[in-house]
């Protein structure tokens, strides 16, 4: 078994070749591996490298560090280079989403460790990977509605195909899921209790590949790990998500929230009304209404659509506010613009899907 390690353009992707598995490896661990354009580009190289090597048979993603594979991209750079009057936000959701797009249609299996958390962009990676592993560490979302921006990333395409009313919910309220419910929404394929992860190493640097590799790698993930947990919260949940997250439009979903009774879940109800009175009104509604669209859009249509929302967003959303309140000044008092859901006028959305 020979192995051969590479250094790229950063050290903050590390790539090795064991066994016929390419590993990389986001290592930005103190930043809990957020995405930077020269991190976006040099996964992009080295898949393409490993694409056209017959002497590479799958790919293993994984983040340094047992805090998180990623936490998405690194905003507050995108935040300082708009306000520099740069343009690094656009190039950076271009490469980011090009590179999303690339695993979707990657055509060796890639298999994506989402030990701790899994937020954003790093959701944006993980999901167009054919086997996505989670632990009892694993955080899974796509928050950023709370920093006034929607969940790009492939996530129009991602969660609108998840069961009911469920990618609406997660989407909408940012809301975060562990192992259990990654499981049962079909965000994850497989769990493995952390203390496996070394076995799987192991297994991974003795398996000899047939002519199915995806095969080879789902026969040793079977003998490690299981693709259903027991008491998924979401499960219960399911019939009272997929009542209110089906309203038409974000007040009729609040003011329901507040004063419909579903069975025992009116403390879930009261205090996911609450977590989205927190959130940015415009954001919510932009993503309801994309969220939506997905549905009709294939994966390529709705790269496009979040793209065309990026390019106006920085500009007319709220993500600078938002990335002020909660990432530089810490003030979590964000001005959100307009402040509430009464006073959002409905062209104020539609004006960001215009020339679709």
């Amino acid at each position: 078994m020979t192995a051969h390690a590479y250094t790229s353009a950063t050290d903050h992707v590390l790539a090795e070749v064991r066994n016929q598995v390419g590993h990389l490896t986001l290592n930005r661990p103190a930043g809990l591996n957020a995405l930077t354009l020269d991190m976006v580009r040099s996964l992009r190289h080295h898949l393409e490298q490993w694409a056209r090597d017959p002497h590479v048979r799958a790919v293993v993603l994984r983040g340094a560090g047992p805090k998180g594979f990623c936490a998405g991209g690194d905003i507050r750079s995108l935040h300082d280079s708009f306000k520099a009057g740069d343009t690094l936000h656009e190039t950076f959701f271009v490469e980011e989403y090009a590179l999303d797009l690339a695993i979707h249609r990657y055509r060796k299996p890639v298999l994506v460790l989402m030990d701790g958390f899994t937020l954003g962009g790093g959701m944006g990676l993980a999901q167009g990977c054919d086997l996505r592993v989670v632990t009892e560490r694993s955080r899974l979302g796509m928050p950023e509605v709370g920093i006034g921006y929607f969940p790009d990333v492939g996530g129009s395409y991602f969660l609108s195909r998840l069961p009911g009313e469920l990618g609406i919910y997660l989407g909408v309220s940012g809301a975060q899921v562990q192992a259990a419910d990654a499981l049962y929404c079909g965000l994850a394929d497989w769990y493995l209790a952390s203390d496996q992860l070394a076995a799987l190493d192991q297994g991974l640097d003795q398996l000899s590949f047939g002519d199915h590799p995806l095969k080879d790698l789902q026969g040793l993930l079977a003998k490690l790990g299981s693709q259903v947990l027991e008491d998924a919260p979401l499960e219960k949940l399911r019939p009272v998500i997929d009542h209110f997250f089906a309203l038409p439009d974000l007040p009729a979903i609040v003011e329901q929230l507040r004063t419909v009774s579903i069975g025992d879940s009116h403390a879930w109800a009261t205090a996911t009304a609450d977590q989205l009175e927190s959130r940015s009104p415009l954001a919510m509604a932009v993503t309801l209404e994309m969220l939506r669209r997905g549905r009709q859009r294939d994966l390529e249509a709705c790269f496009a659509m979040e793209l065309h929302l990026d390019r106006q967003w920085f500009q007319h959303g709220d993500i600078i506010e938002g990335v002020r309140a909660l990432i530089i000044d810490k003030d979590k008092q964000p001005r959100w613009n307009p402040a509430t859901l009464a006073a959002l006028q409905r062209q104020r959305v539609d004006q960001f899907f215009e020339g679709l």
